[in-house]
């Protein structure tokens, strides 16, 4: 890394950079990732010139789009393990975990398509989401609210198929919250 890549953004760059990713999640998640990076700008109430200087692709904002992402998801996750009871922070994060992938199977398709492989920018913060979703989950077993047989990579399955089953439900919020009580119903322990 060069020194002008090490140094720490002037306030109103970090401000637009910020505006920028804000603009493009909510755009990105609710109208798809076809949509022209013109439009993140002046969603954004920036200049596309603005948009290229933060971003030089579509795919380099899509992948700070998800990295970004990635990281609330640690922090949120590292938050709810700290301060909640095991049962309700498992949940609680299972269900984060879902809602915060809304459009992601999306934007690997158009990254991939583009040629990018997003692993190695993603791969610090998955690793933090799966550290503390292997926490979350032995503190709800050890407090008898998740079955004691369930292992982190059937956890990670399930996530994955939660989050594609959500994708093919859409809004319908009704729908979804019967997903979620059949799903952890499933994990809870059997009662016999």
């Amino acid at each position: 890394m060069n020194g002008a890549q090490q140094r720490p953004l002037r306030a109103d760059a970090a401000r637009n950079r910020a505006r920028l990713l804000d603009a493009a999640t909510e755009v990105f998640t609710t109208r798809g990732v076809g949509v022209p990076t013109e439009e993140i700008a002046r969603t954004a109430g920036v200049g596309v010139g603005t948009l290229f200087r933060h971003f030089p692709t579509k795919e380099a904002l899509l992948e700070a789009v998800m990295v970004r992402r990635l990281e609330a998801i640690a922090a949120r996750t590292a938050e709810l393990a700290a301060d909640a009871e095991p049962a309700e922070a498992f949940f609680d994060a299972f269900r984060l975990v879902i809602d915060q992938s809304a459009g992601k199977n999306e934007f690997n398709r158009a990254l991939a398509a583009a040629g990018v492989d997003a692993h190695e920018s993603l791969q610090q913060s998955s690793a933090a989401i799966r550290e503390q979703l292997a926490r979350l989950l032995a503190g709800a077993q050890e407090a008898g609210a998740v079955r004691r047989d369930l292992e982190l990579p059937e956890l990670i399955a399930l996530l994955v198929g939660t989050t594609a089953t959500m994708e093919q439900l859409g809004a319908d919020t009704a729908a979804r919250e019967r997903i979620f009580d059949v799903v952890f119903a499933g994990l809870r322990p059997p009662t016999h």
